[in-house]
């Protein structure tokens, strides 16, 4: 681009209105999941289901698809149940996480977590419920799309949920609890796997839903790669600098658990350096796309400045 253009580029970055479109976003990823998951017999499953996909966040899994998508020139449409299939995998990952054998945590989202106000057992089944429903969702309820494309995003999600993603990534995780000689390479790649890998999955799927080029592919992995690490790093540091309240869940807890994490090596000012550093890598990855690129990149800064 053009001096000038970069200029006004930057001026309609600035204007863009991310609040306005990720509460309209957000307002639609909830009646979609709403809708995806009725309660019938047995009740009881459905029930803690619903229970974890309804608790509310920030929905970034399913609007990164949505709006990658309509970047590639497709419709809310054609995404939508792939998006909430995004939200069921991590609400999965979310319910198993928080079991006793995991991170052993009493509250999600500001709410007591599945295994307390169900049991153990149920909440085991809950997340196996919603990660095989995730699938059967894409299939059943996507409309106007080739199946070939519906073949590389289930592909897509397979892999990023199973050993070569969050599963791997989390048991490397587990592995390296309390010791004391883990390297920056192995935390990269825990958390390549364990928080990046869906975070890509969810980008790079709204992109060949709406027929994204292997390089528009290529693009899209790198810019969510970066947010995915970026994402991990200020979760780190809010583990430290914030409270229960502003989080919604335990804090602490990888202190407790004798895990390492980003400011264990950096220090919480590195970290965040490193984390901005990051953002700025994955917004010049889709700068060329232009104002179709501004949800994608305000999103990006969202993710070092957010809270909570």
């Amino acid at each position: 681009m053009l001096v000038t253009d970069e200029t006004q580029f930057s001026k309609r970055a600035s204007q863009f209105d991310l609040c306005a479109y990720l509460s309209t976003r957000q307002e639609q990823v909830e009646a979609a999941l709403d809708r995806s998951l009725p309660v019938i017999y047995p009740e009881q499953i459905y029930e803690a289901m619903r229970y974890s996909l309804l608790a509310g966040g920030k929905r970034l899994r399913p609007i990164l698809c949505l709006a990658t998508c309509e970047l590639m020139g497709g419709t809310i449409e054609m995404a939508m149940p792939t998006a909430c299939a995004l939200e069921m995998i991590h609400t999965m990952s979310l319910i198993h996480d928080d079991l006793p054998a995991m991170d052993n945590d009493d509250y999600r989202r500001g709410k007591l977590t599945n295994h307390k106000v169900f049991n153990e057992a149920v909440a085991i089944l809950a997340g196996d419920g919603l990660l095989a429903y995730a699938f059967e969702h894409i299939v059943e309820e996507t409309q106007n799309v080739p199946p070939d494309r519906l073949m590389k995003v289930i592909a897509r999600l397979g892999r990023a949920v199973g050993a070569a993603g969050l599963v791997g990534g989390q048991v490397v995780d587990l592995h390296c609890e309390g010791a004391c000689d883990v390297k920056i390479e192995t935390l990269n790649f825990i958390h390549a796997h364990k928080t990046a890998a869906l975070l890509e999955a969810s980008v790079v799927s709204g992109g060949i839903i709406a027929g994204a080029s292997d390089a528009d592919v290529q693009r899209l992995s790198q810019y969510s790669q970066a947010i995915g690490l970026a994402f991990q790093i200020v979760d780190d540091v809010l583990d430290i600098t914030s409270t229960q309240e502003e989080l919604g869940k335990s804090v602490g807890k990888d202190l407790r658990a004798q895990k390492v994490t980003y400011p264990s090596f950096w220090g919480i000012e590195e970290s965040k350096r490193q984390a901005q550093q990051l953002i700025e890598q994955a917004k010049s990855e889709v700068a060329g796309y232009g104002d179709r690129a501004l949800p994608l990149m305000a999103i990006a800064d969202f993710i070092t400045a957010r809270t909570h």
